[in-house]
């Protein structure tokens, strides 16, 4: 994602293109996966922790992004490529491996629909699975 991609997207969301807003999007977007805060942090030099939790609250509050707790107890954060940003219809399964703990998005798993009583509504969905990747079966 180059800084004018992430500059619109940020804008067509409602939310005004500063430096460090565009630079935590493009860093999310380059990793391809899920990265936790202390990921950026060490990728992104030139902010500070409580900076990037700023614009990762923001993103996550206008639907660009979702979280996902990692197996671990690690929340991670993923940039949603819905188009009209992250619903519940666009969550994804997920996958923890308990070697080595890597996490997988099985973006073309959709995670199951819920029938819930009357009254009640989803607003985020954290669907992981946990066991153990083919890379750790081999050498099982």
């Amino acid at each position: 994602m180059s800084s004018s991609q992430a500059e619109e997207l940020l804008v067509r969301a409602g939310i005004r293109p500063t430096s460090n807003r565009i630079m935590v999007l493009r860093e999310l977007e380059a990793c391809g996966g899920l990265m936790s805060l202390t990921d950026l942090e060490t990728r992104i030099e030139t902010l500070d922790k409580s900076s990037i939790f700023r614009v990762l609250t923001l993103l996550l509050s206008h639907h660009l992004v979702h979280s996902v707790e990692d197996g671990r107890g690690i929340v991670k954060y993923e940039v949603c490529h819905g188009e009209d940003h992250c619903s519940v219809d666009d969550m994804h399964v997920h996958f923890y491996c308990d070697v080595c703990h890597s996490v997988y998005c099985f973006d073309q798993i959709p995670v199951p629909v819920v029938d819930l009583p009357e009254g009640f509504s989803v607003g985020a969905v954290n669907y992981m699975l946990k066991g153990v990747c083919p890379s750790c079966n081999k050498k099982v």
